[in-house]
Formats: C-alpha cells, sequence, structure tokens
C-alpha cells in the first residue's frame, strides 16, 4: 500500500476537510479526493461520510486509523533504521506535557550526551494515546505521571516531582494567593483532589492552563500565582521573580517510567531510563538566556 495514501487520510481525518488536507500536504484537493477513493476501493469499505459541510469517520474509518497511525510510524522508524546502517540505533520515546514540564528537556540531553550514537524520536502525547502507542509498538519507552496497571507493561519509579505555590507577589497569604489572578494548573487527577482537600473552601480559578510553562510564562508577564514544579522555577526565585507563599502545603507527583515487559531493547532502555533517574536528583540547568528575553 502506498504509504502517502495513509498520510491523507490521516491528515483528512485530522483536519475534516479536503481542501484544508490538501494544502497541507501540498497537493491538489483533487489528488486529495482521488487518494481517498483509491484506498476505500483498496479496503472495500467506506472510511468517511461526506456530508453537506462536514466529513466523519465511518466506523470502518475510526477502526482503520489505528492501523493507519501504526503503519506510518513503523514506516518511519524502518527508514531510520536503514538510514542508520550498522553505526546506531534507536529509541522512539514519548512523554506527557507534565513530563515533559518537569525536565524531561535535560533528560534528553543526557541521554545525548551519555549515548551519541543512539538517534533518539520523541513525541509529546496524551496519557492515553502514550500508553496506546507504547502498547501498538510505535513507542520503545514512556514518561508518564499516572501509569495504568498493566501486565504488559515494565512501571519504573524515576522521580520525584515537588509543586510548590509561588506566587509573583512576595509575602502573600495563601488566601491571598488564591484569589485574584490565582492559576489552576493541569497537573493530573491525583494533583486536583489533593488540591481540593487542601483548600476546600477555596473560590474556582478563572484561569485554567493545562501547560505549566504556558502558565509560568503567564504569570511572569501579567502577575499571579499557582502550583508550579521547584525544579522549574529555580532561575525565577533566585532572580526575585517570583515567590513562595509561606503556609502553603507542598504538593508531591512521581513520575514513572513505562516500557513493554517483552522487548528486545530492554538493556537499551533500562540504561537510558538511569540516566532520568540520575537527572531528577540535580538542580535544574540554568536556562540559555535566548529564552529568557521577555
Amino acid at each position: 500500500m502506498d504509504i502517502e495514501l495513509l498520510r491523507t487520510f490521516l491528515e483528512v481525518e485530522r483536519l475534516r476537510h479536503f481542501r484544508k488536507a490538501a494544502e497541507e500536504l501540498f497537493v491538489t484537493q483533487a489528488a486529495v479526493s482521488s487518494r481517498i477513493k483509491l484506498l476505500e476501493e483498496t479496503l472495500g469499505v467506506s472510511l468517511f461520510v461526506r456530508q453537506k459541510r462536514q466529513i466523519d469517520l465511518t466506523p470502518e474509518g475510526h477502526r482503520f486509523k489505528r492501523y493507519a497511525e501504526r503503519l506510518i510510524a513503523e514506516w518511519r522508524k524502518a527508514k531510520h533504521d536503514v538510514a542508520l546502517g550498522q553505526t546506531g540505533s534507536q529509541l522512539a520515546v514519548g512523554g506527557t506535557i507534565r513530563v515533559w514540564d518537569a525536565g524531561m528537556q535535560d533528560w534528553v540531553h543526557d541521554v545525548h550526551r551519555a549515548y551519541p550514537d543512539l538517534a533518539l524520536i520523541l513525541e509529546s502525547h496524551a496519557p492515553d494515546t502514550l500508553v496506546r502507542r507504547l502498547l501498538d509498538g510505535q513507542l520503545d519507552l514512556g514518561f508518564i505521571m499516572e501509569p495504568p496497571q498493566l501486565d504488559v507493561l515494565e512501571i519504573v519509579e524515576v522521580a520525584k516531582l515537588e509543586l510548590v505555590m509561588v506566587s509573583t507577589r512576595q509575602g502573600i497569604t495563601v488566601e491571598d494567593a488564591m484569589g485574584a489572578g490565582y492559576i489552576t494548573i493541569d497537573w493530573g487527577l491525583s494533583v486536583a483532589l489533593q488540591h481540593r482537600r487542601l483548600y476546600p473552601d477555596a473560590p474556582e480559578s478563572a484561569l485554567r492552563i493545562a501547560n505549566a510553562s504556558v502558565a509560568l510564562e503567564f504569570m511572569l508577564e501579567f502577575g499571579g500565582a499557582a502550583y508550579l514544579s521547584v525544579r522549574e522555577i529555580v532561575d525565577e526565585i533566585k532572580e526575585g521573580e517570583l515567590f513562595a507563599v509561606a503556609g502553603a502545603s507542598p504538593i508531591e507527583r512521581t513520575v514513572y517510567a513505562i516500557y513493554p515487559v517483552r522487548t528486545e531493547r530492554k538493556e537499551l532502555i533500562q540504561s537510558v531510563v538511569a540516566e532520568f533517574e540520575y537527572l531528577v536528583k540535580m538542580p535544574k540547568r540554568k536556562r540559555r538566556s535566548a529564552s529568557k528575553s521577555r
């Protein structure tokens, strides 16, 4: 099967629009329609329901999407493996956005220093997608904060992440910090439940941001308070941009590495996981000055 047919199918599914998919793929709309028609004829099913101004997947389309994603990922890994030849190996690694916010970038740097010949394929996914891609063989290793308890996955605790309430204002109370300008960051269900137990009478926050890095930049620009990872705000506290809120209880999260129990790359995976384990015990490296310009 032509890999371009799969790419076209996934773009149409993502955008739910033939013209927009054509623009993304740098082909004509007629070419997109022709590819989808050929794919449907090859499979013997309809993949999309075409209505007036809406395109939806058929039940067969939903089932095929998973296989299309897997085939694309395997094709990408195969090309990478062939290009590497005998000189190196590769590892497909995914992390949730919360783990990336917790310092996974530095782990990538350390792994590259320790294994300069190792080709890394790095991805960011929602937790359910991350687990599915591991089970499908599209990822070799994943980092997550709330791992599923599955017999087919090895689960290794690699880090304790401490979240503290900080504010752009110095010397304020918890009550003041949780007033106007308080940001609720999506650190996961367990943190949300613990936050509610700690502050049952707190008013509902008007600001909710899923990404901790985005929340940090927003706070530094407009002021406010939020729970952030201690490791990621070392520079801001040292430079007097953020201040710990006295009396606010810290919240702890655990980061886990997960990978298939049966994998021929287990030795390599365990080695790179050990690099992450070492990294999280060290203070965060100072940011590059370019990323601090505001």
